[in-house]
């Protein structure tokens, strides 16, 4: 009596792959970088308040989604349903302004503060992704300046401020 192996074990890949390559990457992560390269302060009022806790807890869900991605590979077969997740290529235009959004906040972060280099790329990457709503360019100002909110003030992370005082 002979089996059949109609059926193949991975039913996607590309999952499999990608899943894998995560979670190698989320565990370097939560393993080795942040307990190695992140000061933890000797007096701690509030666990939650110490350096280690946000990349520890993004650590920690990139696992648990790299693991769900490895498990979907596994168990669903998209074979047969139309798979909307294929890559096109996209414009050389875009993909050279989606470069230059991240070289200008990179070069421009120090000098010129987080809130303008973050409206700055953020509109650059507006240009590059065709938006055509205008209230939409609103929130290239309203979100670099939440986060940067948000840094400060809550998580008291300092960032640099641009030469204007914002």
């Amino acid at each position: 009596m002979t089996r059949s192996y109609g059926k193949r074990r991975i039913k996607d890949v590309s999952d499999v792959v990608a899943g894998s390559l995560l979670l190698c990457f989320s565990l370097a992560l939560v393993f080795y970088l942040v307990p190695n390269y992140i000061n933890e302060p000797p007096i701690l009022q509030n666990p939650m308040m110490s350096p280690r806790w946000l990349p520890g807890i993004v650590g920690w869900m990139i696992v648990l989604f790299s693991v769900l991605l490895i498990l979907q590979g596994f168990l669903l077969d998209r074979s047969s349903e139309d798979d909307e997740r294929h890559i096109e290529k996209g414009s050389t235009r875009r993909f050279v302004l989606m470069v230059a959004a991240l070289l200008v906040y990179v070069a421009l972060f120090e000098a010129m503060g987080a809130v303008f280099t973050g409206i700055l790329a953020t509109l650059i990457l507006f240009v590059a992704h065709p938006v055509r709503t205008w209230w939409a360019y609103s929130l290239a100002f309203v979100f670099p300046i939440a986060v940067t909110f948000l840094f400060v003030k809550v998580m008291n992370v300092p960032l640099p401020i641009s030469p204007i005082g914002f």
